[in-house]
């Protein structure tokens, strides 16, 4: 497998972005990956990362800080790719970009009925804090 290059999500990736995440199995109907990308493009589109290999995108993670705690989200490897490190390799990436803001702490979220995603994030060295997650949509994607 080739190595993997980390670069800043550029316009032209938006279809290989959104059917990287239809194939992880990271979209879901009520939200829409296209106007997710379009929004975050308004706001800090720098930390918005895609990892290629051999000249393909099969790689992403949209991060973000407010200054009290980084997020990120859409961390996807394609899974063709997996077990090559590249999911390591992109919350590295973001980590460092993070750091250099000043973050002092990164958080994220796994939905319950993914325990892979959740034991991947545990090697790396996060844990499980002691928190709900709470959501209000405020503008609908439909």
């Amino acid at each position: 497998m080739p190595a993997l290059s980390i670069r800043a999500f550029a316009p032209p990736d938006e279809d290989a972005v959104v059917a990287l995440w239809a194939n992880c199995e990271l979209t879901r109907p009520w939200n829409d990956p296209r106007r997710d990308i379009q929004r975050k493009l308004t706001t800090q589109a720098e930390l918005f990362l895609v990892g290629e290999s051999g000249g393909v995108l099969v790689a992403s993670a949209m991060a973000g800080y407010d200054g009290h705690r980084g997020w990120v989200n859409y961390l996807a490897v394609a899974p063709a790719c997996r077990g090559q490190g590249y999911g390591r390799q992109m919350m590295r990436a973001v980590e460092q970009r993070l750091v250099e803001l000043g973050c002092p702490k990164l958080n994220l979220q796994v939905r319950a009925e993914n325990p892979a995603a959740l034991a991947f994030y545990q090697r790396l060295g996060y844990q499980v804090d002691a928190a709900v997650s709470l959501g209000k949509r405020l503008i609908a994607d439909d």
